[in-house]
């Protein structure tokens, strides 16, 4: 009889045997790949980290004690046993289970996560507000070693050393972050573990410190030097000990006897701990251990190969990928940077081809960001292929460091707007928000494949900061548009009309063009414009627009709040155009769930024939402002 399905319980597992435990965690495994099989997800990193899940659970008792978990993408374990294995099939579907931790989904889960280095100051804050009331629960927080490298994780490292709480940090470390791991800190974990002879020689120590009271205090103090001279040796650096942090380690991940026996000495300690394990991404599943970087974020495969169900077509990424090696040969001072991403965002082939020129900072975007100002500040164009939605943790940077210093920096917001089943964490639907605002910026989106190498073109020729957005997601195909030469601020002419004029901005070009004919069947002439600017963008036209039009509609996949209909409205109320009636179509002001990305879209209002029963529906009832949970605002 199987044991996972008739978990009622996450404390059952406390009665299992460890020969029982060692059966569980297989299932558990069979149960995320015949999953995510059929759905896609993260696969590499929950294989490697169910052992640690089940030896969590065994020791600790949640929801009192706590298991804070950073970026989430290694939860599916931590989901399976706590109440959620009837509706794992829903796994990143519309209206199913998220795929990261979701506070809305289970006491279990502490935060909404998906973003990386931040489980250790969450965890901090809910040790001192443990300590302000009285209580005793245990919390842990769990990080994987890419999340360690992020200076969020540091910064609350260091704090947690200097009140010396009593705080478990668990180290799940695989040697991978989403790409093969990286930087210093990569190399310095590498060296723990050729080198675990430093906790068994410690404990040595710890057994003479224990004869001190009979040996006496001179005695005491040469221990004491013994060790610390122990430490400097035998772990270059000693960093975490020199933090404040007890440190255990390295221990193998996958021995659920040594991560039970461990964390049960290690959770009855006090102070900051950090206990080092060490996994295999993709464990138990032989295509995803041989290639865990395609696993870390899977599409649907074929269990008994691991091939993929069907052959993607071309993206954005892969244009921008291509792309960007052309320009490179042509400039050597062209340089790219990326943040853990280097698959993700189309930058391996640039890596083989120009290595010294090519820059993986690790989970560190404001770094990224503060870096790319200094080569530029040299002479270098650096292009920053970072996900709209990681580039949010780089404001200040963005602002800062090259903005105000209007350096030519070139940033790819790659999965910008809706990106499917990576849900809320991951949409990237602010970046015109928090970009509009900032001096001396660029931003621009294409339509298509075609536009987004002729703006990485033009951006070369610009000597300010830029940005240029793409959705996740393959290139238009049905009617390939016509393509002008692109000038700055300059929009495009698409499809000339007489009753609306349909302004629209990037990803949202196709959709408007094809809603156009759709409304054409309704007697209803639209024109067609591919603003191409977000900023500047042509004022010159829509001064020429008002003339001729009415009726606007702008279209853009970002949230209405502070987005491009905003801003197009301002511009017509500065002008004194205030007569004209206006349609905004976009994102509304919410967190998007997880879906397929055609999806959300359509049920958000921005697939054509969404978009054209909101102008449909628009025109018929002109005189009343009209709130759609699907993001339709119309503004007078």
């Amino acid at each position: 009889m199987q044991i996972l399905p008739n978990l009622k319980n996450p404390r059952d597992i406390k009665n299992l045997s460890l020969n029982e435990l060692s059966l569980l965690a297989q299932e558990i495994r069979e149960k995320i790949i015949a999953v995510v099989a059929k759905r896609g997800g993260h696969l590499s990193a929950n294989l490697g980290a169910v052992e640690l899940t089940l030896a969590l659970y065994y020791v600790l008792s949640p929801p009192e004690d706590k298991i804070v978990w950073d970026v989430g993408h290694q939860t599916y374990p931590h989901k399976l046993i706590t109440g959620r294995f009837s509706s794992f099939d829903t796994l990143r579907q519309f209206g199913g289970l998220s795929g990261f931790p979701n506070i809305d989904e289970s006491p279990y889960d502490l935060f909404t996560v998906g973003h990386g280095s931040t489980a250790i100051s969450q965890a901090l804050g809910l040790v001192c507000v443990r300590d302000l009331q009285g209580r005793k629960e245990k919390i842990v927080a769990v990080v994987g070693d890419g999340s360690l490298q992020g200076g969020m994780a540091f910064e609350a490292l260091n704090q947690a050393g200097h009140l010396q709480k009593d705080l478990l940090v668990i180290l799940n470390d695989n040697e991978w972050f989403i790409s093969p791991g990286i930087g210093a800190m990569s190399k310095y974990l590498n060296r723990i573990l050729t080198n675990p002879i430093y906790n068994r020689i410690y404990k040595d120590v710890e057994n003479l410190m224990k004869r001190v009271p009979r040996l006496g205090f001179p005695a005491y103090l040469a221990a004491k030097k013994l060790e610390k001279s122990l430490k400097n040796l035998l772990v270059p650096g000693i960093i975490f000990e020199e933090l404040g942090f007890r440190y255990f380690g390295p221990l193998d991940g996958h021995d659920l006897r040594l991560l039970i026996s461990t964390l049960k000495n290690v959770v009855e300690m006090n102070g900051p701990r950090i206990v080092h394990i060490v996994t295999k991404k993709g464990k138990g599943f032989k295509p995803a251990e041989e290639n865990p970087a395609f696993f870390h974020s899977a599409p649907p495969f074929h269990i008994t190969t691991g091939e993929p169900l069907s052959s993607p077509e071309k993206t954005f990424t892969q244009v921008f990928g291509e792309k960007i090696v052309d320009l490179a040969e042509r400039n050597p001072r062209i340089v790219a940077i990326t943040a853990a991403m280097t698959d993700g965002t189309g930058l391996s082939n640039f890596a083989r081809r120009f290595p010294e020129r090519f820059f993986d900072v690790g989970m560190a975007e404001q770094h990224a960001v503060t870096f790319a100002g200094g080569l530029a500040r040299g002479g270098f164009i650096p292009i920053v292929a970072i996900y709209s939605t990681f580039l949010q943790r780089a404001y200040d940077q963005i602002i800062h460091d090259v903005c105000l210093q209007k350096l030519p920096v070139i940033f790819a917001l790659d999965r910008a707007g809706i990106v499917g089943e990576d849900g809320p964490t991951h949409h990237g639907m602010f970046d015109l928000t928090y970009l509009l605002p900032m001096p001396n910026i660029v931003i621009m989106a294409p339509k298509d494949g075609k536009e987004l190498e002729e703006m990485l073109e033009f951006a070369l020729s610009l000597r300010s900061p830029v940005a240029i957005r793409y959705p996740k997601g393959s290139i238009p195909s049905p009617f390939p548009l016509s393509f002008n030469e692109i000038e700055l601020g300059k929009a495009e002419l698409l499809k000339e009309g007489k009753d609306i004029a349909l302004l629209a901005i990037g990803s949202m070009v196709y959709p408007a063009y094809e809603a156009s004919r759709m409304l054409l069947e309704e007697g209803i002439d639209v024109e067609v414009i591919n603003m191409r600017f977000v900023k500047p963008f042509d004022d010159n036209l829509l001064k020429n627009l008002s003339k001729k039009f009415d009726y606007f509609v702008t279209l853009e996949e970002n949230t209405l709040i502070g987005g491009f209909g905003r801003e197009i409205l301002a511009f017509f109320e500065k002008e004194n155009l205030k007569k004209k009636r206006f349609l905004s179509l976009g994102l509304p002001d919410k967190f998007i769930p997880q879906g397929k990305r055609k999806e959300l879209l359509d049920f958000y209002g921005l697939s054509p024939q969404k978009i054209k029963e909101a102008i449909l529906f628009w025109l018929r009832d002109n005189f009343y402002i009209v709130e759609k949970e699907y993001g339709l605002h119309q503004d007078r």
